[in-house]
């Protein structure tokens, strides 16, 4: 029997079948002695098969993932971490204030689904919050990355229709993501009241979300469309890119390498480089290429310590 993981906790897994039955699983002993060097071998959104041995249900194979979402944690643990498998497309939440979402973290999620095939939305939210500067700041980034490409939207989920929001996630199966306190249960709930997911106020101390979710779950909603809902995350390491290949998932970099003088350029101390050129003349984003930096010296520093 085949089908797809819709929910993990821990050791278990939730699996709807192909023929829509709701089975409580468990991973084959096998699966802990292939190396796999994630934290979670078997992800939301996996495609599986099971079998039955007694009275249990266990998962003992796991199917070609067409993509995914990896990273790892901030303090630059050598595991990953992959936050769910076969996606259509990622919504990464966005919020300018309770909680911050800078730049860095956006790049870094931007890069991480580049580099394994997955679209991403930038939905900017809690706009009925900011003030004067902070909707400025809102409409400047929204240029920034309409320019590099990305689709963008920008409103408050509390309160605005998301007649737009249903029509980019339609027949698709979508990962929410982004910080704890951003909106992601509460977009859900909105969506499909009946799921009843918990919500909390940011913290008025630290401006920043509560967990609410604890676990990845995958949702069927009524208007065509799957979500994938995470738990907050609060840093976004890169994983298994070489400080050769990061300039390459940012979109507006890889549109004119082929420009800059060297084959191999890193766009950091080379002379005649298209993409210093670019940032120069105003074509490239400060805030793109300052996060580029530090995402190269990163990985430049994990090479140096053999993180890898």
């Amino acid at each position: 029997m085949n089908g797809i993981v819709i929910k993990t906790t821990g050791k278990r897994y939730t699996v709807k079948s192909n023929s829509g039955d709701i089975l409580q699983c468990r991973l084959k002993g096998k699966f802990r002695i292939k190396g796999i060097k994630s934290t979670n071998p078997i992800v939301v959104g996996d495609k599986v098969e099971l079998e039955q041995e007694s009275k249990l249900w266990m998962i003992t194979k796991l199917f070609y993932r067409k993509n995914h979402i990896l990273r790892k944690s901030v303090n630059l643990s050598k595991q990953t971490h992959v936050i769910a498998a076969n996606l259509d497309q990622a919504i990464l939440m966005i919020t300018l204030d309770s909680p911050t979402t800078t730049t860095g973290f956006i790049d870094r999620f931007l890069v991480a689904a580049n580099a394994y095939g997955v679209e991403v939305v930038l939905l900017f939210n809690k706009l009925d919050i900011y003030d004067d500067l902070l909707l400025q700041n809102q409409k400047t980034l929204t240029q920034v990355y309409q320019n590099v490409g990305y689709t963008t939207l920008a409103l408050s989920v509390l309160h605005d229709d998301l007649s737009k929001v249903k029509e980019v996630m339609k027949d698709k199966l979508n990962i929410i993501s982004g910080h704890s306190g951003v909106g992601k249960s509460t977009l859900i709930n909105k969506l499909q009241p009946n799921l009843n997911i918990d919500t909390k106020q940011v913290s008025d101390t630290h401006k920043q979300g509560q967990h609410t979710t604890t676990f990845s779950e995958l949702h069927d909603l009524d208007f065509g469309e799957s979500i994938i809902d995470t738990p907050g995350i609060r840093g976004f390491g890169l994983v298994e890119l070489t400080p050769n290949e990061i300039g390459n998932y940012f979109p507006e970099f890889f549109a004119i390498k082929q420009k800059c003088k060297y084959h191999n350029c890193i766009h950091k101390n080379e002379p005649d480089c298209a993409v210093k050129t670019a940032l120069g003349n105003g074509k490239i984003a400060e805030s793109r290429y300052k996060n580029y930096l530090n995402m190269l010296l990163e990985e430049e520093e994990n090479f140096r310590t053999n993180d890898y």
